[in-house]
């Protein structure tokens, strides 16, 4: 390195600088980075050569070239529809939540004490979706609208399952012919391994027979065309036949909410509350449901409970339904979600109120209403009858309309039948009007009359039956903050509440809280990223296209595999995927039997959970007692379904925390029998560079964007879950109706979006430029030496669970609290020490998972030594005020744990009957002071908040002092 050779990225991103690594070295007793490495990684499954890939870019080198290439895509203004619409985001939103390491570094909001200013900002959401949908009960996001319409099938195939055993054959769920062309295919991807049979019809003759379960309607149609539904809902609940409807959730502030015209569930995408399309996502999408149903709801759902002061506190409710804890048995294999849009969606609606929200509908639907009254005077004839925001129109010839709505920079949908619809939205106005019928007029050949709009009557009424006449979003959240100066101070008084990655170190096992790049999030909001819609034509594209090709390619690199998919929007997503790819490859060959997964007891919960919506069977493997799979009770068990063989799932390093020596053996006594091998990606941040799925034998993985690859987690998303399957995989992967991708013999469409959540794709391309081949694989190397160096830390004062033999982690470690709960009669557990952290400032670990009575920490390749060592300091002070419970020396249940975590109201209340001082409650070490964090909340009731659900914004006597 020169004088003249920019900084590198890889020195802002990595932690540890060369005198912190040495000193860790000495602390954990390696003579060197290379030689810990060596260490920890068997030998036998090391990488021979580096990443072929370039070095890295420095950050301002990397935005000037990408500038270049956003540049490659055209900006037309898009009028498609088909649920994705151009919106305003509010800059106090796009300031303050979107652009705020604030609001889109912290993790899902397990630990609720340091997680109100989000929950609430879900809580707000949901009560959002509810009113506006006019049903009972609404969840905190799912990843788009076709996987809405999917769980909402599946919702309803489990609500029905007593009529279906009784009315036998085959489960039909009926799908109108006027939903969205996405959504139909992802209901057929998820239909088919379920056993469920899709009839797809006319919903206006549609006839609901015995074996119908359910049906799905979409109003706003795919189309346009806005129906009365009150005729389905008679006839479908006439035969018993539950009805979804797919929505639009701005129509609903002028339209009779679907939930008063008698749906069981109301669907749809929030993305034109505030969230720019994105070429597709992310975007959170809205599922409403009957209190009945809430039991049997996909994804999370906040709840208010109370704290051990009695005060309103939110937390996640109904846990018990999801994959984390039912594993198999769950609702949904939903763990990322789309929080950080929820939020911003939610934001959206505070900041408009129910009064902006209607005059923004009623906008736009004057502005299409103007639309038609201009095109009528070209003798364009318009054909939905009634319609919201979306216009079909009819012309003699669509093709002349398209050339020259090209040359005018403007995309339409032309559809098969020769039609063309046009979609406008909150930010057409009369001069895009004037640009529409130009390209019409010049069509046609003729000529356009101006219109005089002052003296034109816009109609914005609807007949009668189809208008909104009930209230809605009535709580004061909705009708207070609608001054920016209102605005900001609200959202950042919630952000105050929270402990994000600006806050402090987020030790979470499992779940990879690395730095979130300034210079890798910036793009995602120019112009050229943010504003196209995805089925835009694809030549109109080439930046979106480049970047797209670079990252496979990178991917294929760094996993070994012959191809990648960008749609999966999710780990979860992603597990699906290549399973659904497998099941593809097994059928293909005739190997229609091959239904059985192996899944180790410490697996993720989204794993047995996707098997199972795979549609086939989880068999559990056991773990010996050093964390590694059994491998005699594998072969024993892969011998045994030997001719049913599917596939192995299986997580590498382990959940445990080691790179298991037998992985190749184990990958290929799955082969032996048929089997293909399947890779959990969530710890590809201890591989890359170092080693590889493809050299330990798998045939495909997901890789968490989210994790390894520095998309922010948003307090529960957003996230991707590529995946990179071997060449004999390639056909299979996913396709798309609208945009073709995939492979020759493609598996239906995951995700609504080609690409689903493009947009953030840019982050993880942007942090494999900048890092380059070599920082990347120092980024593992680095994330192994500091969970090691954790590990030299903390382990005289809490055992380690599983170790290599010769005791070296991989990125992550499990610390045993068992004997500490057993020898303090069980006074003391995980969950204490969990609570205890946040009055040092610190988010806890990963709780109880994968083994039951411990902690699991990953420090992530970010954090610097200093930071290290705070969080080791608090873990040791922690250490010994268990200790004072396990030697009678503080109340067994007045002490600084069992309270934890204090509040300043608390601390600062003006009587104090504890037995121990204020400064031990709120200041137990002396870094404490100098960068508090007081938690907003004391210790939440968990079994309160379940026992007396209530997940929409409490009254405002909930938080009365008496």
């Amino acid at each position: 390195m020169t004088i003249f050779d920019p900084e590198a990225f890889e020195s802002r991103h990595i932690g540890p600088d060369q005198v912190d690594t040495a000193a860790m070295l000495e602390s954990i007793g390696a003579s060197s980075l290379d030689a810990l490495i060596d260490e920890a990684i068997p030998a036998r499954i090391r990488l021979a050569r580096p990443l072929n890939l370039p070095d890295g870019l420095p950050e301002h080198r990397f935005l000037r070239e990408l500038r270049v290439t956003a540049a490659r895509n055209q900006l037309f203004t898009s009028y498609i529809g088909l649920g994705y619409y151009d919106c305003v985001t509010p800059s106090v939103i796009q300031r303050n939540v979107f652009e705020n390491p604030g609001w889109y570094t912290p993790y899902t909001p397990y630990q609720a004490e340091i997680a109100q200013g989000r929950l609430e900002a879900l809580l707000n959401f949901q009560t959002m979706v509810r009113d506006l949908s006019g049903m009972e009960i609404a969840t905190a996001s799912l990843l788009d609208e076709a996987t809405a319409a999917a769980e909402a099938m599946t919702m309803l195939h489990r609500v029905q399952s007593r009529r279906i055993e009784t009315t036998g054959g085959a489960a039909q769920f009926f799908v109108a012919d006027s939903c969205f062309p996405q959504t139909i295919e992802v209901l057929r991807s998820r239909a088919d391994p379920l056993g469920i049979e899709l009839v797809i019809g006319d919903l206006r003759t549609a006839a609901f027979g015995g074996q119908v379960f359910g049906a799905l309607v979409q109003s706003p149609d795919e189309a346009g065309a806005v129906h009365d539904l009150r005729d389905v809902m008679v006839r479908a609940k006439a035969h018993g036949v539950l009805v979804a409807v797919a929505s639009d959730l701005l129509s609903q502030a002028v339209l009779t909410p679907p939930g008063e015209l008698g749906a069981d569930v109301v669907l749809g995408n929030s993305q034109r509350f505030g969230v720019p399309m994105g070429y597709g996502g992310p975007h959170a999408a809205f599922f409403a449901t009957l209190e009945k149903h809430m039991r049997q709801a996909p994804g999370r759902i906040i709840g208010a409970s109370i704290d051990a002061e009695g005060d309103t506190a939110y937390r996640m409710s109904l846990q018990t339904r999801e994959q984390h804890i039912r594993r198999e048995k769950a609702t949904s294999n939903i763990c990322t979600a789309q929080a950080l849009l929820a939020n911003m969606a939610g934001f959206y609606a505070v900041y408009h109120g129910p009064k902006g929200l209607t005059a923004i509908a009623q906008r736009v639907h004057a502005i299409a209403s103007l639309l038609e009254h201009q095109l009528s005077t070209l003798g364009v004839r318009q054909l939905n009858e009634v319609y919201f925001d979306t216009l079909r129109l009819q012309v003699p010839d669509p093709d002349r309309v398209r050339a020259a709505a090209v040359a005018a920079r403007l995309n339409f949908r032309y559809r098969d039948d020769g039609t063309i619809n046009i979609a406008v939205d909150e930010t057409t106005d009369p001069a895009d009007v004037d640009a529409i019928a130009d390209v019409f007029a010049a069509a046609l050949d003729k000529t356009l009359q101006p219109l005089d709009r002052s003296a034109w009557g816009v109609v914005v009424d609807y007949p009668a039956g189809l208008a909104r006449t009930s209230p809605f979003m009535t709580h004061p959240v909705f009708n207070t903050h609608h001054s920016e100066t209102e605005m900001m101070r609200y959202v950042r008084g919630l952000e105050r509440k929270d402990i994000g990655l600006d806050t402090s170190m987020i030790p979470l096992g499992s779940c990879t809280m690395k730095l979130n790049a300034a210079s890798e999030m910036l793009p995602i909001t120019w112009p050229e990223f943010s504003k196209p819609h995805p089925f835009a034509p694809v030549d109109q594209m080439e930046g979106y296209q480049q970047v797209f090709r670079e990252l496979e390619a990178a991917l294929c690199e760094i996993t070994g595999f012959a191809a990648v998919s960008l749609q999966p929007n999710s780990g979860a997503q992603g597990e699906y995927a290549g399973l659904m790819v497998i099941r593809a490859y097994h059928h293909d060959r005739g190997d229609h039997a091959r239904d059985v997964v192996l899944i180790p007891a410490s697996a993720h919960g989204t794993n047995p959970a996707s098997a199972i919506m795979a549609g086939m069977r989880v068999v559990v493997v056991a773990s010996t007692k050093d964390g590694n799979i059994d491998v005699g009770d594998l072969e024993a068990k892969a011998a045994a379904h030997q001719t049913r063989l599917a596939a192995l799932m299986v997580t590498y390093p382990s959940t445990h925390g080691v790179y298991e020596e037998s992985i190749q053996d184990i990958c290929a006594t799955i082969h032996t029998r048929g089997g293909q091998v399947y890779m959990d990606g969530a710890n590809m941040n201890a591989q890359v560079g170092l080693t590889s799925p493809a050299t330990i034998g798998a045939d495909v993985c997901h890789l968490n964007l989210h994790k390894t690859f520095a998309i922010p987690h948003g307090g529960g998303g957003p996230g991707m879950g590529p995946i990179g399957v071997a060449g004999h995989l390639a056909p299979y992967l996913p396709g798309h109706p609208l945009v073709r991708t995939g492979g020759d013999r493609a598996i239906h469409a995951l995700a609504s979006a080609p690409w689903s959540s493009a947009s953030i794709l840019l982050i993880s391309y942007a942090y494999i430029k900048m890092l380059g081949g070599g920082g990347m694989s120092n980024a593992s190397r680095y994330a192994i030496l500091n969970a090691n160096y954790i590990k030299a830390r903390l382990e005289p004062h809490y055992p380690v669970l599983y170790t290599r033999p010769n005791g070296r982690v991989a990125h992550e470690m499990i610390f045993d609290l068992r004997a500490l709960k057993q020898a303090s009669g069980g006074l003391v557990d995980e969950s204490d020490v969990a609570k205890r952290l946040m009055d040092y400032g610190f988010h806890a670990p990963t709780v109880s998972f994968p083994v039951a009575g411990t902690l699991m920490i990953e420090p992530t390749e970010s954090e610097p030594k200093e930071e290290l060592d705070r969080f080791c300091d608090a873990m040791i002070a922690i250490r010994r005020e268990i200790q004072a419970v396990v030697d009678g020396k503080v109340d067994p249940k007045d002490n600084v744990l069992k309270n934890a975590p204090h509040t300043a109201g608390v601390v600062a209340a003006s009587t104090w009957s504890h037995g121990y001082t204020r400064e031990q409650a709120a200041f137990p070490l002396p870094f404490v002071r100098a960068r508090k964090f007081w938690p907003t909340v004391g210790r939440i009731d968990n079994p309160y908040g379940d026992r007396n659900l209530m997940c929409a914004c409490p009254p405002v006597e909930a938080f009365a002092d008496v």
